[in-house]
């Protein structure tokens, strides 16, 4: 695991030493135990590589790294859990190898078989910036999923590359202008939505991506792997068996992600939410291990956010060596200033407090950690799958009166006290913060399928009125024609949610949180492989009966008893709502003074400032919404003050 940077100047109008260096510098938590630098100044080519060494400690391992043939050299960023096979391959071919590094692996890959075709064959998570020196060509590639990041940006001959944003602003022709059309996308969203960022001309490589550039046609990007057409051939040719028959298939494929995630040359240890994703990780680790696996969960004083009891429960079952932290508000506000560095754009996924948390509490004992990440998305773990599921013909295509009336009272209700009327439902059944999804469905009831999911999405409804100036960009949730081509909803909503949600939500969070303590995460889930088996699955074998994840549920039942498996879904939530109106009171208000919001221009004062004082009498706005302000106004004092 490491962090990647380089450039590549058509002008050489700069010694590149000292810039790749400055630009490497800024990675050294995602790698600090190596670094490296090359440049060819007459090419205007330099690649930075800062390393975490997982597999292969040796100098064997030191990157950038230069093939055998002298041809090419990469910088790379991940872990490829088939590399040995790959390399039994290249071997067979001819290719010789001075260590046992994934990275050499890669490059002798491309070397062979061209950037593309290795990317193809590869499971696993990476990024990687390959320099073809015959063909003066850079490549850069991301992988399928978006598991590791990358930023590039190309302006006046120059293109920039690296694993974060911070690496780019390192280099002294780097001067980026915000984008107020994605501050306005960011606070509908709580993140900056791929392919854009906070900046103009700065870019996310988008999953399953290889961006090409040289000095004549400049940089262009082309897809090797793509989601719509797992989509489409999975509808195509839909698995036939028994549910059994897809337990059985499930396992297989998830027992080999897990153990081919298990080897390494540090401690390894895994993430332990209690919930069904993390608990069947850490299920197939230990009936993979010899000895008790070392999990890591994070629990609250206040019971409705709190997991830690079904985590204790789940690992005292399996057998693990379990390690859990109580988190308080006086943990959140130490992680809160170190946020806007760590995310380096605005980012306000609450629960980046507790990844951030769990990570550093991880990272005393172990170097890898695996996690449960991707299950809500591939088998139907949101709530409103089970929503659409269940009531989708009521809430679309009943009469607009009845609509209308329903609109009315979920909207009308507060939320707190929708919250206290759901503790009449089964605790299995009963929805997490059941009240503000009430408050949200009211206000999508009227508009169709497609206004509903992205009601559910949005944490600032009209965010183009609160930017001055701004339109935010929009993504494929408003596409027209994908409710066409994929007439389902409920898949509809599990393709819009592992295209964008993902990636540039739930992924960026854990990387960021891990990488800042040099922590690696794997997440077996997300191996592509059983992506594609899981959108094979029909909607009944994911989502049932108000229930999701039914085969993954099913697979659980094989290592725990029934009614560790019987939970309602949670989330990895926090209770920022109450915190805002008490410890963390005093530090909100400071950012949210009309003041402070016209210091940095960019989000009118009024509308923010009845939302903060709705809030504090106990009112219906989402905390969500204000956090959204929050870490924006954080991370302009830090980056633009």
């Amino acid at each position: 695991m490491c962090g990647i940077a380089g450039f590549h100047d058509s002008r050489q109008s700069r010694s590149g030493e000292q810039v790749i260096a400055a630009m490497t510098d800024t990675l050294i938590h995602r790698g600090p135990d190596d670094g490296g630098a090359w440049q060819d100044r007459e090419a205007g080519i330099a690649l930075g590589s800062r390393r975490l060494a997982i597999i292969d400690l040796s100098e064997a391992g030191h990157q950038p790294m230069t093939s055998a043939c002298g041809g090419y050299v990469i910088a790379y960023n991940g872990e490829i859990y088939n590399a040995s096979e790959l390399r039994t391959e290249l071997e067979r071919a001819g290719k010789h190898f001075r260590g046992y590094s994934d990275t050499e692996v890669i490059l002798e890959g491309c070397a062979l078989w061209g950037v593309e075709e290795t990317a193809r064959r590869i499971i696993g998570m990476f990024a990687f910036a390959l320099w073809d020196k015959g063909e003066k060509r850079l490549f850069v590639v991301r992988d399928r999923l978006g598991i590791k990041p990358l930023y590039w940006s190309f302006e006046n001959g120059l293109l920039l590359f690296g694993s974060e944003l911070k690496a780019l602003h390192a280099h002294p022709d780097f001067s980026p202008a915000i984008d107020r059309n994605a501050v306005a996308s960011y606070l509908r969203h709580t993140y900056v939505p791929a392919p854009h960022t906070i900046y103009e001309q700065v870019h996310k490589l988008e999953p399953g991506r290889i961006l090409v550039h040289d000095a004549e046609t400049g940089p262009r990007t082309k897809v090797y792997w793509s989601l719509d057409d797992v989509v489409r051939e999975g509808s195509s040719s839909p698995f036939e068996g028994s549910e059994e028959e897809a337990v059985e298939r499930l396992d297989g494929l998830l027992r080999d992600a897990v153990s081919r995630r298990m080897v390494s040359d540090v401690p390894l240890g895994a993430f332990l939410s209690g919930g069904i994703d993390s608990s069947s990780v850490v299920a197939l680790m230990q009936a993979q291990s010899n000895a008790p696996v070392r999990t890591y969960s994070i629990g609250y004083e206040q019971e409705g956010f709190n997991e830690a009891h079904d985590a204790a429960a789940v690992a005292a079952h399996l057998g693990t060596d379990h390690t859990e932290l109580y988190a308080t508000a006086d943990d959140a506000r130490a992680v809160i200033p170190r946020l806007p560095e760590i995310y380096d754009e605005p980012f306000a996924d609450s629960s980046q407090i507790p990844t951030c948390l769990v990570s550093a509490l991880t990272k005393r004992h172990v170097t890898v950690a695996l996690s449960g990440d991707g299950g809500d998305e591939l088998f139907g773990g949101y709530t409103r799958y089970f929503t659409a599921d269940r009531h989708g013909w009521a809430l679309f295509h009943s009469p607009a009166p009845v609509r209308k009336a329903a609109a009315c009272l979920f909207a009308g209700v507060p939320p707190k006290a929708w919250d206290a009327a759901s503790g009449l439902m089964p605790e299995s059944r009963r929805p997490a913060h059941f009240g503000e999804q009430l408050h949200k469905l009211g206000k999508a009831l009227g508009g169709g399928e497609d206004a509903f999911y992205r009601a559910l999405v949005s944490h600032w409804d009209a965010p183009d009125s609160l930017v001055e100036g701004a339109e935010e960009y929009r993504t494929v949730a408003w596409d027209d024609g994908l409710s066409a081509r994929m007439p389902d909803f409920v898949s509809r909503m599990q393709y819009l949610d592992t295209a964008t949600y993902l990636p540039d939500d739930i992924l960026t969070k854990v990387d960021r949180a891990s990488m800042a303590v040099s922590l690696e995460v794997r997440v077996p889930l997300l191996d592509h492989r059983v992506v594609e088996f899981a959108w094979t699955l029909p909607r009944a074998m994911k989502v049932r009966d108000g229930e999701g994840k039914r085969v993954l549920r099913q697979l659980l039942r094989r290592y725990v008893p029934d009614d560790l498996v019987k939970r309602r879904k949670m989330g990895f939530a926090v209770p920022v709502g109450d915190w805002l109106r008490g410890p963390l009171k005093d530090w909100a208000e400071d950012l949210l003074a009309p003041d402070a919001l016209k210091r940095h221009g960019l989000v009118k004062p009024e509308p923010v400032m009845r939302a903060w004082r709705e809030h504090l009498k106990g009112g219906g706005v989402r905390p969500l919404q204000l956090w959204s302000v929050l870490m924006l106004q954080a991370w302009c004092d830090a980056h633009h003050s």
